[in-house]
């Protein structure tokens, strides 16, 4: 049988085929590049530039890879199977598989640089010593680390974690039976989970059984974004231990923790909380059998949710059947907007030897199931009448210009008559703190799930544990992209430049241009107003706007915006008036139906559909609109 060479006919058909030229460098023709390149020629009818900063976010695979991952798509198993080798090739956010530890650590230990490890039986027994961790898991992209039966039954032995996972995106971590059976000894956490993105921390069997032992949180989730903390069995039958936490999640935004079985049966317990979500955006914080069964214990919260804005507290069987229990709250709940404190099953119990103070009490929504009210004093407790009063102070001093609420960072929100040439005003911080990632192919996105009914096979493929990080990360985003829309919204979430281009065209028709502000600078300090352009002539008019969801892959939720204006504005150093950045600002007209406590309305002082909103298009972040 004659053999075909079949080399020739490949040439003559490469030689056929137009090769594009993209960023100074010859781009595959089959490449995922190539066919959005092709794809925008095709639905966007103007003959604009293509946008650089939103083709840099399509997929790097080559045609190669595209099409051997798309295969394996096909099959989901094998595709979770070759999952790391996909995750690299695709620029995707992926956490690795940290299997059980085989090291062995007979001393004490100085650990530097140090991440994504699992650390088994470390320092069980251990008889005096210090064993430290510096830089740990510090400024990566993605951190997984676990300890299991961590100092557990050692005796005068100290741990000190300094700067453990600062800086760190998604950061999933796990103590299980930390310090359980010890006697003596320190544990020191300072810097931890500082100014990280969408925490995942969970603390297990936390110094139960322990005698005499201090353990000290310093700056613990300060400045955190999103995500959640937990601890489990707390402290549970310990002797004579103090605990305390200084600076938890201060500054931090919407973050929640969880402390389950706290202090449960401890004799003789010091536990302190100072400066606890001081400053929070939607704190959630859920207590629930927090000293129960004590005896002498001393439980101490000062400055507790000062001057956070809205969120839910939940004490539930705090302090139940304890025998002289001092329980003192200080500065509780002084939010800047009310949000929802509930306690439940306060007190009582079996035994009446109880002692519990409140001062500066803040707006709560229910108080259930008090205990005996001559064994509790209220130094001040803030009413609806004087809550009411309160708001009307912050209002009269938002007319006057001055800051309402701390959190909401200055110039996050501002006025349409800021837009103004020479105007001097704050420049928030636009900076991008999401994982970078790129989009997938359609090709290959098209063959994997994406719906709640398949969050089985979602986490499989993304080899995402049940509690992990990752696991919510995909819940969470779902639940998002399921949403219902508001009444006159369209939403959509892409995850293709493709899908965002039909999108957008749906929309808006095929005549659009794509928009963000350029870069970074000025973030966080005060700009000055240079020329400006008002799209299409500054008439109101309808986008599209396209936010980050914190995906395995780059995901954006697209939704139309009525009634709004877009400006382009040169933004200039204050002192040289040279162009430093060239903002995009885009402001919405009807306000009306934006929740009451809106930050916009907490920061300017208004109300639902008195005021117009504007703010800048932070970096990634892009708006859509028709094209002048």
């Amino acid at each position: 049988m004659h053999k075909f060479n079949f080399t020739p006919i490949l040439i003559l058909i490469f030689s056929s085929i137009n090769v594009f030229v993209f960023a100074g460098k010859a781009e595959d023709p089959f490449s995922p590049q190539a066919y959005v390149n092709r794809y925008w020629k095709k639905q966007i009818s103007n003959d604009l530039p293509k946008p650089l900063f939103l083709m840099e976010k399509v997929s790097p695979l080559t045609a190669v890879q595209s099409a051997a991952f798309s295969k394996l798509a096909g099959d989901q198993n094998s595709l979770s199977t070759n999952l790391p080798s996909f995750c690299s090739a695709a620029n995707l956010l992926c956490f690795p598989d940290v299997g059980p530890s085989l090291e062995k650590h007979s001393g004490d230990v100085n650990f530097k640089e140090y991440s994504e490890k699992n650390f088994t039986n470390y320092g069980s027994g251990r008889l005096g010593g210090l064993d430290s961790f510096k830089n740990y898991s510090n400024d990566g992209n993605s951190a997984l680390d676990s300890f299991r039966r961590y100092s557990r039954d050692s005796v005068g032995h100290g741990d000190k974690f300094s700067t453990y996972a600062r800086n760190t995106n998604v950061p999933d971590q796990s103590f299980n039976t930390y310090g359980t059976k010890a006697t003596g000894g320190t544990g020191d956490f300072k810097g931890y989970a500082q100014d990280v993105n969408v925490p995942n921390m969970r603390f297990t069997s936390y110094s139960d059984d322990v005698n005499g032992r201090v353990q000290t949180f310093a700056s613990y989730s300060e400045n955190a974004n999103a995500g959640d903390q937990s601890f489990a069995s707390y402290g549970k039958k310990a002797n004579a231990a103090d605990n305390e936490f200084k600076s938890y999640g201060n500054n931090s935004n919407v973050i929640g923790s969880s402390f389950s079985g706290y202090g449960e049966n401890g004799n003789g317990a010091n536990d302190t909380f100072t400066s606890y979500g001081e400053n929070g955006n939607v704190p959630q914080n859920n207590f629930k059998s927090y000293s129960d069964g004590g005896n002498g214990a001393v439980d101490s919260f000062a400055n507790y949710r000062d001057q956070s804005n809205v969120g839910d507290d939940n004490f539930k069987s705090y302090a139940k059947s304890s025998n002289a229990a001092n329980e003192k709250f200080i500065n509780y709940g002084n939010s800047f907007n009310e949000g929802t404190d509930t306690f439940s099953g306060y007190g009582g119990g079996t035994v009446n030897n109880q002692k519990f103070g409140f001062k500066m009490y803040g707006v709560n929504n229910t108080f259930k199931d008090y205990a005996d009210k001559k064994r509790a004093s209220f130094a001040t407790y803030a009413t609806k009448a004087s809550a009411a009063q309160l708001e009307a102070m912050k209002m009269k001093s938002a007319e006057s210009g001055k800051p309402v609420n701390k959190w909401i960072e200055p110039g996050k929100f501002f006025r349409e008559s800021s837009l103004k040439t020479g105007t001097i005003m704050p420049m928030p911080d636009v900076r991008d703190k999401m994982p970078k990632r790129s989009f997938l192919p359609r090709v290959i996105l098209s063959k994997l799930p994406f719906s709640s009914s398949k969050i089985g096979d979602l986490q499989k493929i993304f080899h995402a544990v049940e509690n992990s990080s990752m696991a919510s990360i995909i819940a969470d985003s779902l639940n998002e992209c399921e949403r219902k829309p508001s009444a006159g919204e369209s939403k959509r979430c892409v995850g293709s430049v493709e899908d965002m281009i039909d999108f957008a065209t749906s929309v808006l028709g095929r005549n659009v241009v794509v928009r963000t502000t350029d870069n970074t600078n000025g973030s966080g300090k005060t700009v000055k107003i240079g020329s400006i352009k008002k799209i299409n002539g500054g008439k109101v008019t309808k986008s599209v706007s396209c936010h980050q969801s914190l995906f395995p892959y780059l995901l954006y939720y697209c939704h139309s915006v009525p009634k709004v204006r877009v400006y382009e504005a040169d933004l200039l150093d204050p002192s040289t008036s040279s162009k430093i950045n060239h903002g995009v600002a885009i402001c919405h007209i009807d306000t009306s139906s934006w929740s009451p406590t809106h930050g916009a309305f907490l920061s300017l002082g208004s109300e639902p559909g008195k005021i117009e909103v504007c703010h800048w298009i932070f970096e990634n972040d892009m708006t859509w609109a028709v094209a002048d």
